[in-house]
């Protein structure tokens, strides 16, 4: 193993350790889409997205939220609208605080688009797919 593999699994391990609890994802259809740009002067863009999702054989909903801040340039997001097919993988908030109920989102795969925010591998958006029909 190379000095760049050991660091990469020393990273994720750590990451893993600190977050491996919160971790999560959701798979549902879009209820609502809120996008919220704001300039501060013209050199500080600040985005935030919340999305509201109906997860699959659910009567419930999962609120989330992405937030990006970025200088000189704006910050991207996928194009996602109400009805679409996603899967969401974030962060589920501390126990004990306010937003313990909402999802931070680290990445979109927009099932219905084939988009996603960070590029994946191919190969788990079609497992996220094959599980699906699995079941049904």
């Amino acid at each position: 193993m190379g000095f760049k593999e050991k660091l990469a699994t020393y990273y994720q391990n750590s990451y893993l350790k600190k977050y491996g609890d919160r971790l999560t994802q959701v798979r549902g259809n879009i209820l609502s889409v809120k996008i919220e740009e704001k300039k501060i002067l013209w050199i500080f863009h600040k985005l935030k997205v919340s999305i509201i999702v109906k997860p699959d054989r659910s009567k419930g909903v999962v609120s989330c939220i992405y937030k990006k801040n970025k200088w000189f340039k704006k910050p991207k997001f996928i194009p996602v609208n109400q009805g679409n097919l996603v899967i969401i993988q974030g962060l589920k908030g501390k126990k004990g605080k306010e937003n313990r109920e909402i999802i931070e989102i680290l990445n979109v795969m927009n099932l219905t688009t084939k988009k996603d925010l960070f590029p994946v591998d191919g190969d788990a958006v079609k497992k996220a797919t094959k599980v699906q029909y699995k079941y049904k």
